[in-house]
């Protein structure tokens, strides 16, 4: 399988600029709708936006298939293509829509190339920033050519993280702080730029993680699943976590997952 990870870039880049920025702020009510319930949001400019990296994704790598979150809510049989043979474009082409409708900018866009459950490929971008990471399997995380590497770990008093909407009070007592930008997107750049440090998810949906755990991991970052498994670009519940080493998550995770003794989201 051959694909040019520039050209990957490429597309994301022009279907933010052509698709997501001009709707930034100027959505009208009717280009905003709710799905499973009225906080869980989708616009014009995620529909639109997906459709255009589905067909210039699909297009750029001949055989692959595609499974993004707004046709997965509507065809949840679109979630299969992940267990077949087939290259599979993963893709979140509005990551914290919530924010993106109510005009607040933390939000981005998040596209893995997934194969025989293992992610090839993975690339975020902020278009608010124009903030752009992308990397390929054993090739590193890079950011305007420059290659990224997850900070050394600080003291655990002096880390910052994202945990979800729960500020867990045994988390609260031991680290600098908690944020919530709700958007994965968001955690998973400031966590490669090294803004935060460790990052707690309990649901897991493939178009939120399967780029930025690849990216953190070739960054030289350490991450697994609560129970010490490795990340698998499924739907999941079983929880996971991200820190700068082995040693600092085995400290953190009892402070975020209720069944190693903490508290989870």
């Amino acid at each position: 399988m051959s694909f040019d990870l520039a050209a990957v870039v490429q597309i994301v880049r022009e279907v933010a600029a052509e698709e997501i920025l001009p709707r930034f702020g100027t959505l009208k009510a009717h280009q905003i709708r709710s799905k499973s319930h009225p906080g869980d949001l989708v616009t014009d400019a995620d529909i639109y936006a997906e459709q255009a990296l589905s067909q210039r994704l699909s297009a750029l790598l001949p055989g692959s298939v595609v499974v993004g979150e707004e046709s997965c809510y509507q065809d949840q049989t679109i979630l299969d293509r992940l267990s077949q043979e087939a290259p599979v474009w993963v893709l979140d082409p509005v990551d914290g829509t919530g924010n993106f409708a109510r005009g607040r900018e933390r939000f981005g866009v998040i596209v893995a190339l997934v194969r025989g459950g293992r992610t090839i490929c993975g690339c975020l971008h902020d278009p608010i920033r124009n903030i752009t990471i992308a990397g390929e399997e054993g090739g590193g995380a890079w950011s305007d050519g420059a290659r990224l590497r997850v900070p050394p770990a600080p003291p655990l008093t002096a880390m910052r993280g994202s945990i979800g909407t729960r500020r867990t009070s045994p988390l609260e007592n031991k680290v600098a702080g908690v944020v919530h930008y709700a958007s994965a997107a968001q955690d998973y750049l400031t966590l490669l730029l090294g803004r935060i440090h460790f990052a707690f998810y309990q649901r897991l949906l493939p178009w939120d993680h399967a780029a930025g755990v690849l990216l953190h991991r070739e960054a030289g970052g350490y991450n697994a699943m609560a129970d010490g498994s490795s990340y698998r670009p499924i739907v999941s519940d079983k929880g996971m976590l991200l820190a700068p080493d082995r040693t600092t998550w085995q400290a953190l995770l009892p402070l975020v997952d209720d069944r190693s003794g903490g508290t989870r989201e």
